[in-house]
């Protein structure tokens, strides 16, 4: 191999964390450029850094000098051409806080002081942390270093080189695209404003002028204006105004350097970053409204594409740009209103082009009569201009040009003959008149699956290692978005790329495992085996059906591919078989090079991959089914059986992409290959990720239908207008009263739960003392009511809104007179921003709750559903999470309030993991009513023969309705009229006329209690509420028995019966369309984890009904979420870093300031910790039970802190290793944690309250190895509750929480703040950090956090001689602790520990063989009081391992005598430990046999966070 072999790291123990048969990994050096150690220690920077502005440096720093910026940016900067590892080293040092700008001044500063800032926040970008906070805190130079810029980017190449112009164009994309940053915005308005209109051709702004009065109007303010200003006012003013059109010129003068001859990639980098710069300006409406009008005057697009450079082999992706600059520029909006145009609109538009361009040819040429007068029909297309103009002369078409104002007019342009050449003329009439299809056709008419050309083109889809260095044609997710088509376009290309991304890795892994080769004869042989692979038999096309009128491809394409599943293990054979419908497969063409064999197939470079592997064609096709022996297609819930098969082969039905297929038929009607007679190789992927072309058909749909947001999102889903529209106090609908039913437990919790309001009785209840006013309550809200009177009659404005709360008791009617009638209640104690949230959410509008770790959020979510159930029972909600795990939880608390199991139902595949017997999904929901019904049928013959009515009346739903009408409702008419009769109203006669006595002589008796008249009657109503329910539930199960099948009585429980709706986002995205057509509605949608769903699967959801009459029926949006913790996962680095993509639609409102409810108060954590990362949130305070809760108050056993940050030095000169790129591992630490969990494990914790995280993969995966060699066969310690990365366990939570840190040279990912916020708020009780300190504590981002962990020791201090449950109060250290000062040392001190621990036990056992039997409470080892469903281990299998704790060998190696070794530290600590414990054991040990009894039942109840103890969050 090429790679250089380094010395394995961890010395030669490594092997036997391998599995038997694995790889030996090679070490191979980083591909990512990340300084070492010993570089950065010898580096003149740090030297210069610590000396002048380093954070953290005990000597005061040297005074400012600017030659020491000079001297960096010559040398380092732009001296090592801008390398990232410089650049990231001085940005990482803090420069730019501590250095460069508070010293800026814009009077003295150099170029190099500028351009070194600019710089350094482009690097902030790149590494996607925070980059104006410098700025904002010291804005006065803002304006001066803006300014300077911009002179520096148009000035002339001589005095700046086009390496740092570049730069410049960087920083001033990265400028437009931050309008929410206030700073940045007063900056940038000012170049795109309507002034800017100044550098057009005066016949063309009068022109434009003219269409819009409005505009027209402010022109001739700004020059009144203009006239009033001083000379040097109105140089600067002018500056800005033509500062883009400056930009352009500059960059075609540039771009026009590049002659056929050579082409410097420095100016290929400049002219691509200007075009994505004039994209993101394009994209955004502010930005695009007057500066379209200024580019389409340029002829930018014209001049570039007649370029030298577009038909280089360089200019590949400035091509792919420029033609994103073309779409944008003919983008189908008003530029003016922003509102979107319709194919009708633009129709007119082209055709008053082109009856212009008619009259100008009428007027300037009239040998062309016969174009003046010819229909546009007949001369719209390209091929006709074409035929017409390009025979013209230049002065001829000079002419026309300048009749259409599109070039200056003649007497002015006599000096720039050369610019404006016939050629050119001649393509800018044309491109400005053809006629172009609408975008929807273009999208309609692209296939859906990625080919071999888009799979391996870097541009479009990076590869692995992105690091955000070089431009790229990706679309990007911004702020804002022109029209709903825009957004949802943007989202299509990138779903579809990202998906692209995963296939390509897909194909090579199987290609590489495949060995294709090439015989004599030029067949292809596999030498390998691949099991998502089969080499294909045969492959026929079976039918190519008529193309649907208007459309010129197939309607349907279906082929037959047969494969032989004969030899091979029976599993595989299996996974085939299981293909199921609208599963995605890719066939593929290889053709394998005579020579290519010898050469491996990994690592090829993207370019290079398809030449070198013979790789020809891929192909996408969705499977229709598997045909039988008699070529029928197999029904998958058929109930026939499973059909034999004589043979191996398998034939599958497969469709083909009708789209791809024209394309592939027009190239070999052109006489080119026929690519379905070649393929070889059918490849399949795992279901789980293989969705990717349902959503883009879901998406595809979307823009297809005339899609209705709803008018009250639609604004803010783009990101315009007044972010606060869609807050519940500006919707006209606000709700003025609302039933808050068992929100509150008591009226205190009322009156506290509204502060600054004055809270009011109404009705009978205002004399009551506030201790018997009990819920529910029914609020009005003065101020609610106020607002909406002054909406319908707007008068003074001065009028205060009042704070007033009525409030009045909501009498609540007994459901029948059996225990089980009694309603579930509400016992959470909500704050008063969790009864915002509860309001805001039972209020029409958009909701967005941001709930910080452990503060509740699915209380409120499911209290918001309760309120909307019982509110609005005509309404359905619909639910929406990202895992389903978040469903499950919030299913599990939905159950434990008052909301009818039947009106339940799940959709999608995650219901086995659910805590309760019941079945949610669409089929147990079904089997229940059936149920259900036969039950209440058992009652109403019950009801039957209580009454002594003969015939057959409980026989369906249809005839106990009947039986109601006709015997039941009669009978309580009547006895209701005897009532009124009765004047004296005798309470006995209500329960002796009675009719139903017989039938409830089953409930509690007496039936009848209570001493007024009043009660007496309640008592009967119950009764006959009890009835009548029983009555409505079979009528609303007599649809059940209408319809006979399955499916029917499915598709009737999700569309009717059904009232909460429960889905994760990957199901909508794949489901929208079934869901549609059945007609599915809803009125309010509740999304849990929605800062962690991509942008485009939170929009779907929206969109699952069609709209009624044009509008959208949707009421409610209520959004619950925390962008401070991680974002989507999306798997490529450029689709997350260069299209923004991992920004959820969650965090895009709250950067827009849309307005949000944050929780603020958190049951999770003890105090102590939650301050490690409440310095993210405005105000995170405590819930009371975290304060007096007995296991916040008691200090973690065996620890002399509740949360430390361990430094942990180099093993044997190893810190962070690399054993293949970006699969960083540290052995230090991995043993470090296991030794600590296994101390831990010692001393009495049990293992299900303890999890160990990590940052990255590869320490997770070591970890593992290390504990199951340590810890997985032994019974006293066995495996912890889960070992996962931080990213993983997000939404999880435990006690004690073991965190490895990993990296020792470069701090990583962990820079996002995000990842900090979810690694320190995991766990309740205790936090043990394991890091290389020096490396974060220098980190900006992360300094408020380690600021707070490095206040205490960074060494562990242990107190061995502590058991679970402990004694001491939380606040108070532990007395002489022993302190462990490395790695070594614990992995020691824990094996002597360990055997002392074997010793007492076999005394221990000895005692306990003459207990009496029964006595003795069997260990149960690891397995504790499991809370979590995941844990498959039992305790059984564990113990029959062997009882051997295994060696650990990797000790220090060199010991030097000077200092004490590890070992003998340990030692010395542990003779200590035990010498105090050897006193004390026997005193124990009588008293242990003693208490047997006793402690197991303390064990059992009282076992912190086993079952009791607080709930989770």
């Amino acid at each position: 191999a090429s790679q250089a072999q380094l010395d394995n790291p961890h010395g030669s123990d490594l092997n036997k964390y391998l599995k038997p048969g694995a790889p030996k990994p090679e070490f191979r050096k980083s591909r990512a450029a990340e300084p070492t150690v010993e570089q950065i220690q010898g580096d003149t920077l740090t030297s210069l850094a610590k000396a002048y502005w380093a954070p953290g440096t005990r000597q005061t720093h040297q005074p400012f000098s600017s030659d020491v910026v000079d001297q960096i940016y010559n040398n380092d900067i732009k001296g090592s051409s801008f390398s990232i590892k410089r650049v990231m080293m001085l940005e990482f040092s803090q420069y730019l806080e501590n250095f460069l700008w508070p010293n800026f001044t814009s009077t003295t500063a150099s170029l190099s002081h500028l351009m070194s800032i600019v710089v350094i926040v482009n690097e902030k970008f790149r590494e996607r942390v925070p980059a104006w906070t410098a700025f904002q805190l010291k804005p006065e130079q803002f304006t001066a270093f803006f300014h300077s810029a911009l002179t520096w980017a148009v000035a002339d190449p001589g005095e700046i080189c086009i390496g740092e112009q570049t730069k410049l164009v960087i920083f001033l994309d990265h400028c437009f695209c931050s309008m929410e940053v206030d700073l940045v915005r007063t900056q940038v308005q000012r170049l795109v404003s309507l002034p800017m209109w100044s550098c057009l051709l005066d016949a063309r702004r009068e022109a434009e002028l003219k269409a819009i009065p409005k505009w027209k109007k402010y022109w001739k303010l700004l020059q009144k204006k203009d006239a009033k200003e001083t000379p040097e006012n109105l140089k600067k003013l002018q500056f800005e105004r033509t500062f883009l059109s400056a930009m352009i010129q500059k960059f075609l003068t540039v771009l026009y350097t590049v002659q056929e001859k050579e082409c410097p990639a420095d100016i290929v980098d400049f002219v691509e970053r200007f075009l994505i710069l004039i994209i993101d300006l394009e994209a955004l409406l502010p930005t695009r409204r007057f500066f379209n009008t200024v580019l389409d005057d340029s002829h930018l697009v014209v001049k570039a594409s007649l370029a030298p450079l577009a038909m280089r082999p360089e200019g590949r992706l400035f091509s792919q740009l420029l033609e994103q600059v073309r779409f944008y520029t003919r983008f189908e909006i008003n530029d003016q209103t922003g509102e979107p145009l319709s194919d009708k609109d633009m129709m007119s538009v082209h055709y008053a082009r082109m009856s212009k361009l008619q009259r100008a040819v009428f007027v300037k040429y009239p040998e062309l009569r016969s174009l003046a007068l010819a229909t546009i029909a007949s001369i719209e297309d390209r091929d006709q201009l074409v035929k017409h103009f390009l025979s013209l002369t230049r002065d001829a078409l000079y002419d026309i040009c300048e009749y259409l104002h599109l070039v200056p007019v003649r007497n002015e342009e006599e000096g720039c003959k050369d610019e404006y050449t016939q050629q050119f003329l001649a393509e800018l009439v044309i491109s400005r008149h053809e006629k172009r299809d609408s975008q929807l056709t273009e999208l309609n008419s692209m296939p859906l699956y990625p080919t071999e050309e888009f799979i391996w083109d870097e541009n479009l889809v990076p590869g692995e290692y992105y690091q955000g260095e070089n431009p790229l044609a990706l679309p990007k997710l911004n702020l804002q978005f022109l029209t709903l088509h825009d957004y949802l376009l943007r989202n299509f290309k990138l779903f579809q790329l990202e998906s692209t991304y995963e296939i390509r890795q897909d194909i090579e892994d199987v290609v590489g495992r495949l060995k294709p080769w090439r015989a004599e004869d030029g067949s292809v042989i596999f030498q390998g085996w691949a099991r998502m692979a089969q080499p294909l038999q045969t492959f026929t096309i079976v039918e190519v059906a008529k193309p649907n009128i208007g459309e010129k491809q197939p309607s349907r394409v279906r082929a037959d591919v047969i494969v032989h599943l004969g030899g091979g293990k029976d599993n595989i054979r299996q996974e085939w078989e299981n293909l199921r419908r609208h599963d995605v497969c890719f066939l593929l063409t290889l053709r394998p090079p005579m020579a290519g064999t010898d050469r491996g197939f990994l690592d090829i470079p993207a370019d290079e991959y398809c030449q070198t592997t013979g790789l020809m064609y891929v192909r996408g096709c969705e499977v229709e089914g598997m045909l039988d022996e008699n070529g029928r297609v197999i029904e998958e819930f058929g109930s026939e059986p499973k059909p034999k098969f004589s043979s191996g082969n398998r034939t599958f039905r497969v469709l083909l992409d009708c789209n791809q297929y024209r394309e592939d038929m027009d190239m070999t009607s052109q006489g080119g290959e026929d690519v379905y007679s070649s393929f070889n190789l059918i490849l399949r992927r795992k279901p789980k990720e293989n969705n990717f072309k349902a959503v883009l058909e879901t998406i595809r749909d979307l823009m297809n239908t005339q899609c209705v947001v709803p008018d009250w999102l639609h604004d803010i889903i783009l990101g315009y207008g007044d972010p606060a529209s869609a807050h519940y106090t500006n919707m006209p609908n606000a709700i003025p009263e609302l039933n808050f039913n068992d929100t509150f437990l008591d009226f205190g919790h009322l009156r506290a739960s509204f502060p600054g309001y004055e809270v009011r009785v109404e009705g009978e209840a205002a004399s009551l003392p506030p201790g018997q006013l009990l819920p529910p309550f029914r609020i009005g809200f003065e101020d609610i009511k106020a607002r909406n009177l002054k909406r319908d009659q707007p008068g003074d404005d001065s009028a205060q809104i009042p704070r007033i709360l009525t409030v009045e008791l909501v009498k609540v009617e007994n459901r029948g007179p059996y225990p089980k009638n009694v309603p579930k209640k509400n016992t959470v104690r909500f704050t008063p921003t969790q009864v915002e949230a509860i309001r805001s959410g039972t209020n029409p509008g958009l909701t967005m709750v941001v709930g910080p770790p452990g503060t509740g959020k699915t209380d409120v979510a499911v209290q918001i559903i309760s309120n909307l159930y019982h509110n609005f029972p005509e309404q359905r909600t619909l639910i929406v999470t990202h895992s389903n795990q978040a469903l499950n939880q919030l299913f599990e608390k939905i159950m434990a309030l008052d909301v009818d199991e039947r009106h339940l139902l799940r959709l999608g595949h995650g219901e086995e993991a659910l805590e309760t017997e019941k079945d949610f999904s669409r089929y147990g929901r079904v089997n229940y009513v059936l149920a259900k019904r036969i039950e209440l049928l058992d009652e109403v013959t019950r009801l039957q023969k209580s009454l002594g009515v003969v015939g057959d009346v409980a026989y369906t739903c249809e005839t106990a309705r009947y039986f109601y009408l006709y015997q039941i409702l009669s009978r309580w008419e009547e006895y209701s009229a005897k009532l009124e009769q009765d004047q004296h109203k005798t309470k006995d006669m209500i329960a002796d006329l009675f009719p139903f006595h017989v039938f409830f002589a089953n409930a509690p008796s007496p039936l009848f209690h209570g001493s007024t008249y009043d009660e007496y009657y309640e008592c009967a109503q119950s009764c006959w509420r009890y009835i009548q329910d029983v009555f409505t539930q079979l009528d609303e199960f007599w649809a059940f028995e209408l319809l006979r099948s399955g499916l029917d009585r499915t598709r009737y429980l999700c569309v009717k019966e059904a009232k909460i709706i429960a889905m994760t986002c990957t199901h909508a995205a794949l489901k929208r369309q079934e869901l549609v057509q059945l007609g599915f509605k809803y009125d309010n949608i509740l999304m849990e984890e929605s800062a962690q769903i991509l942008e485009i699967e939170t929009f779907i959801p929206l969109l699952l009904q069609n709209p009624q009459d044009g509008t959208n029926r949707l009421k409610r949006w209520i959004m619950i979420g925390d962008h401070h913790q991680l974002p989507p996962v999306v798997k490529n680095m450029a689709f997350e870093k260069f299209s923004n993509m991992e920004q959820s639609l969650f965090t895009r409102l709250v950067r827009l300031n849309v307005p949000t409810i944050e929780l603020d108060a958190q049951g999770r954590s003890r105090p102590s910790i939650c301050s490690l990362y409440n310095w993210r949130y405005k105000a995170l305070g405590n819930l009371p039970h975290v304060l007096n809760h007995t296991d916040y108050q008691t200090a973690n056993a065996g620890f002399s802190f509740d949360y430390q940050l361990i430094n942990v030095p180099d093993f044997n000169g190893v810190g962070e290793s690399q054993p293949s790129p970006f699969f960083y591992q540290n052995l230090a630490e991995a043993e470090y944690v296991v030794a600590v969990y296994m101390y831990m494990r010692l001393i009495g914790y049990d293992a299900s309250r303890i999890s160990i995280l990590t940052t990255y993969n590869g320490q997770k995966s070591l970890i593992r190895d290390v504990c199951n060699a340590r810890c997985a066969n032994n019974p006293l310690i066995g495996l912890p509750h889960k070992i996962a990365t931080v990213d993983k366990y997000q939404g999880q939570q435990n006690d004690f929480i073991l965190l490895s840190l990993v990296r020792t040279y470069n701090v990583g990912h962990l820079r996002d703040v995000r990842r900090l916020v979810v690694a320190m708020s995991r766990s309740r009780l205790g936090l043990y950090v394991f890091a290389r300190v020096s490396l974060f504590k220098n980190c900006f981002e992360l300094q408020p956090a380690f600021n707070i962990l490095m206040k205490r020791p960074l060494q562990l201090h242990l107190c061995p001689n502590e058991v679970t449950p402990c004694k001491r109060i939380a606040s108070v250290t532990a007395p002489n602790p022993v302190i462990v000062y490395d790695m070594p040392m614990m992995s020691k001190f824990v094996v002597d520990f360990y055997q002392n621990k074997v010793k007492e036990l076999k005394v221990l056992q000895a005692r306990h063989m003459v207990a009496r039997p029964g006595e003795i409470k069997g260990q149960e080892t690891g397995k504790g009081a499991s809370r979590h469903p995941g844990e498959d281990r039992d305790s059984d299998d564990e113990a029959e391992g062997k009882n051997k704790y295994e060696e650990i060998t990797n000790e220090v190696d060199n010991e030097e005598a000077a200092e004490v070794s590890g070992e003998n530290k340990a030692a010395q600590a542990l003779e200590k430990v035990f010498t105090q414990g050897e006193e004390l054991a026997e005193d124990q040990d009588k008293a242990e046999v003693e208490d047997e009894p006793q402690m197991e039942t303390e064990d059992s109840s009282a076992g912190p966070h086993s079952s009791a103890g607080p709930p989770a969050s």
